[in-house]
């Protein structure tokens, strides 16, 4: 009878896995193909919706409504004659200088201000959003998480803390990870296909989409300090990709002699006249080994060699070895000796010592305390600093392995934080992008020079507009220079 039994339980199991793996495995919207998929529609739709709202808190989004607009309108047409036209889609420019756009399941797609800064015409922007699109499209993002599900996949910063940490500090969503997740090669030629395609169903030009490339390859990588990756971080290059992307570009007009196919440069370039180029300091910036907050007004030294992650929702410095991190957050409305109680309270944390310090003249709660989880003990030293109706939040953590010998740094640095009275600190700018009309025709180098580009931003000023030294430039043409 037990045999009987187990010999039934066995073959019931093998049947759900069986069943599961049936309906794990969804048909590919574009290819055609089964797949592995943990995600139905609607759970795509959901892990979007929450990523969105998570990407939005630690992201922030570029506040020009008449540029959001302008995404939007052109992704919602775009999106209609892509294959998964029944999603609700939503586009967005982020507030972030870095060179990149993404797209997460349930059709939320994402361009950086500073991949819209190095696109050049309405073309390029659509072949862009229609590789994007050929993400959603062919659910690559959502292929990858249902694998990293099943791996178990720690992600980015996140993976060295403790659970209760990351809930405490925001940091457990595993939807902000999918924009750091790597597509694979075949997945980018993939996407490069779709967009032309897309394009060209579009009426434009797909062949800037190459011309975008090409700039790409050129650009160096920023120093940005968003915490966002750069382009080819999650994107990786095919081999010919420009080739390819002409060569699909062609096959694609061949089918439709007769079309007249759009470049639009100055209707795109017009939208970009007076956008923030680069880190805007306003938000923070990072300067001789310090932190400077103008608009919050603080300034914190940052150790040497670590690296800085400045998000609207915290700034995060992270040693060169990774085992060791600072965290800075900030409560409007709160005291320092409730915030700091509120801390061990909700990560569950076995404290040390604590007591009650001044930092600077400003009265502050100092705590070293363990937080423990199934994987790993954390050690934190905590000081949460009264400035006016604030209360400032400082955590050094690592594991308790090293804690010891980063102890003196944490502790340094939190002693450090101070008010920013420093008229120059505080009256900042950022640059901005100008569209300029050309008085003059000549070569880019001759033409830019003549509108006061230094010799030394020549260079980069000339990869912006996607030029090269000796490309012509013609009197009326637009082009974009950067003015502090």
């Amino acid at each position: 009878m037990k045999a009987r039994t187990a010999g039934m339980a066995i073959v019931t199991l093998f049947v759900f896995v069986c069943v599961s793996w049936i309906l794990s495995c969804a048909v590919n919207p574009v290819t055609g193909d089964r797949e592995l998929m943990l995600l139905s529609k609607q759970d795509e739709i959901a892990l979007g919706k929450q990523t969105d709202a998570q990407i939005i808190q630690t992201y922030g989004i570029y506040e020009n409504e008449d540029l959001n607009r302008y995404l939007e309108d052109l992704g919602s047409r775009m999106a209609a004659v892509t294959h998964r036209p029944d999603l609700p889609y939503t586009f967005r420019v982020l507030d972030a200088s870095v060179v990149n756009a993404f797209a997460v399941p349930g059709g939320f797609v994402y361009f950086t201000r500073g991949i819209l800064a190095y696109l050049n015409s309405e073309a390029e922007l659509a072949g862009v959003m229609g590789h994007e699109l050929g993400h959603i499209a062919a659910r690559h993002s959502a292929v990858q998480y249902s694998r990293s599900t099943l791996a178990n996949l720690g992600l980015g910063l996140g993976s060295m803390l403790s659970e209760k940490f990351r809930e405490y500090a925001g940091m457990a969503q595993f939807g902000v990870g999918l924009l750091f997740l790597k597509f694979s090669r075949d997945n980018e030629r993939q996407s490069d296909d779709l967009g032309v395609e897309y394009s060209v169903k579009m009426g434009y030009d797909a062949t800037a989409m190459a011309q975008f490339f090409q700039t790409l390859e050129r650009l160096h990588p920023s120093s940005g300090q968003s915490g966002l990756p750069e382009w080819f971080s999650t994107h990786p290059n095919p081999e010919n990709r420009v080739k390819a992307v002409n060569e699909k570009a062609a096959a694609w007009k061949a089918k439709t002699p007769e079309k007249q196919y759009a470049v639009k440069e100055e209707a795109y370039l017009r939208r970009l006249d007076g956008m923030i180029f680069g880190e805007d300091p306003r938000q923070g910036y990072v300067e001789e080994n310090a932190f400077y907050h103008p608009v919050m007004t603080f300034v914190v030294p940052v150790p040497s060699n670590w690296k800085v992650n400045n998000t609207p929702s915290q700034v995060q410095m992270i040693s060169s070895s990774e085992d060791a991190l600072l965290m800075l957050t900030v409560q409007q409305n709160a005291n320092s000796a409730q915030s700091a109680s509120e801390f061990v309270s909700q990560t569950e944390a076995t404290v040390l010592s604590r007591k009650s310090v001044k930092v600077n003249g400003m009265a502050a709660e100092r705590l070293i305390s363990e937080i423990a989880d199934q994987q790993q003990l954390l050690q934190v030293m905590s000081y949460f600093v009264q400035k006016d109706n604030s209360v400032f939040t400082i955590h050094g953590l690592s594991g308790k392995e090293v804690f010891s010998q980063n102890q003196s740094l944490f502790s340094n640095t939190m002693q450090g934080f101070r008010r920013l009275t420093d008229p120059q600190k505080i009256n900042v700018k950022p640059a901005r992008l100008k569209v300029r009309e050309s008085r003059r025709s000549g070569s880019a180098k001759e033409v830019l020079s003549s509108m006061g580009v230094a010799a030394g931003h020549l260079e980069d000023i000339i990869l912006l507009n996607g030029l090269s030294m000796n490309d012509r430039i013609e009197k009326g043409d637009l082009v974009k220079i950067v003015e502090e």
